[in-house]
């Protein structure tokens, strides 16, 4: 796995163990690499994204139009009567969102660069279907809203189903929430005793199913507070299975867990096999790294967007991820967004952006929860060995902005060549904040180099 080494500077690179191993090699005339095949650890590191700290918001308990603080809080007040955050006047709290206010927060995290995670959930507190009817609203508002989310939040934003309903536990052969309401019937803490993985998995594609009916895309899931807390081995393998068999795609991920200050940020990658076939399987498991400090899952609290980064952004635990040089993940949930319509969260959340973009533009770069979790299952898993002509890579998966930093003098222009016989030659660049896919740099006795790394087998190599 990839290791964090704490620094200030924009250098601060992950160091790679790559599955190679020998003694430290002299550089060759030829190359610049070693004379000797084999061993690319003391000559290559992989750096973060275009060596720069990846960004990412993930967004819970959104949907289109239901609030889902108004419809959740009596269901959960009814299961557990005596939490008295539960005993909240909900009643008085706005039943919509409206598509209003997502068209206004949509259009400024792409105006600011912002990008993360996305949830629909498929079923919200027992409201209504996505790709049937909700009741309350026209099927027209509810297209519409569908439409919206399409176009204006999947380029930029993954989306997940947060299970089927966020509340009550449905039968999928009547599809019905189950009669019994404890939190044994709660998806929040569901399940209470061991499931196969067959059993969850069937659960997670009830879900994923309902968003493929509204042509939403989805490469992973989000858990609903302590959902799969027993079952965390199998559910892995489940989100795998279910996201697979639903949509087809190759590196499904999952968001559930927020580590604190003292654990790393660099998502996990569970469940590893088959990597040396035409089919590697992997789970990727990317953490958030903050609470949810802007309006809470309710949309009924204050915002501390200081805990997030202050004012000159020099201090916050999104502050304190950056300089540590691992991924940057904030969460917050949606009703706290809207802040029952006043939109305080929104704007709390607005100012951390424009904080952390004033001292950290150069540094960072936003991304989707699939892209971090890509790049980082691509840097971990790529085999990088040292041949007579120069590198050669074999990725199980490819993606986008691979970042290298390679121990060798600047002598002669590199040549990224793929196993389908497609190169492309990098273009030099003078700065740092100019590297991006298809460029390199020189810094004296070394170069990073930028591009996007596809499937397979891949060669480096340098013009004379």
């Amino acid at each position: 796995m990839l290791n964090s080494q704490a620094a200030t500077s924009r250098r601060t690179f992950l160091a790679s163990s790559l599955a190679v191993t020998g003694a430290a090699m002299s550089l060759g005339a030829s190359t610049g690499l070693a004379q000797k095949t084999g061993d690319a650890s003391d000559l290559v590191t992989v750096l973060n994204p275009r060596d720069r700290v990846p960004l990412s918001f993930i967004i819970d308990d959104s949907t289109c139009l239901v609030n889902m603080g108004h419809f959740c809080m009596p269901q959960f007040a009814e299961c557990y009567p005596d939490r008295k955050d539960y005993q909240k006047p909900w009643k008085t709290w706005p039943r919509e969102i409206p598509d209003s206010f997502v068209r206004e927060f949509g259009e400024w995290c792409a105006e600011h660069g912002a990008k993360g995670k996305y949830s629909i959930v498929p079923n919200p507190a027992c409201v209504g279907w996505m790709d049937r009817e909700i009741p309350g609203w026209s099927r027209r508002e509810l297209l519409d809203s569908l439409k919206l989310v399409r176009e204006l939040m999947v380029p930029n934003w993954d989306i997940h189903p947060e299970m089927i309903t966020h509340t009550r536990i449905i039968d999928l052969k009547t599809g019905r929430p189950i009669n019994e309401i404890s939190p044994a019937t709660m998806e929040n803490s569901y399940p209470r005793e061991k499931k196969s993985v067959d059993e969850l998995a069937e659960y997670l594609a009830y879900a994923l199913r309902i968003l493929k009916n509204c042509d939403l895309p989805c490469e992973g899931v989000t858990t609903p507070g302590g959902f799969g807390n027993l079952v965390k081995p199998e559910l892995s393998l489940a989100v795998h299975d279910a996201v697979r068999d639903v949509y087809g795609t190759e590196l499904p991920h999952y968001f559930k867990y927020v580590v604190g200050s003292d654990e790393s940020t660099i998502p996990k990658l569970e469940h590893v096999r088959g990597l040396d076939t035409d089919d590697p399987k992997v789970t990727v498991n990317v953490p958030a790294g903050t609470g949810d400090w802007f309006g809470g899952w309710d949309g009924d609290r204050l915002s501390e967007p200081d805990r997030y980064a202050t004012e000159d952004a020099t201090s916050g635990r999104m502050v304190e991820m950056i300089e540590r040089g691992e991924p940057a993940v904030m969460l917050c949930h949606w009703p706290g967004m809207y802040t029952q319509g006043t939109k305080a969260g929104f704007k709390a959340f607005q100012r951390v952006v424009t904080s952390l973009a004033a001292r950290y533009k150069n540094r960072t770069v936003w991304m989707k929860v699939s892209q971090i979790g890509r790049y980082y299952a691509a840097a971990e898993l790529t085999k990088i060995t040292v041949t007579p002509g120069g590198l050669s890579l074999q990725a199980p998966f490819g993606t986008s902005g691979f970042t290298l930093k390679i121990a060798r003098p600047a002598t002669g222009k590199p040549v990224i060549r793929a196993a389908t016989g497609e190169s492309q030659s990098l273009d030099e660049v003078r700065s740092g904040t100019e590297l991006d896919s298809g460029k390199w740099l020189n810094e004296q006795s070394s170069q990073i180099l930028c591009f996007d790394l596809p499937k397979g087998k891949t060669t480096i190599s340098w013009t004379s």
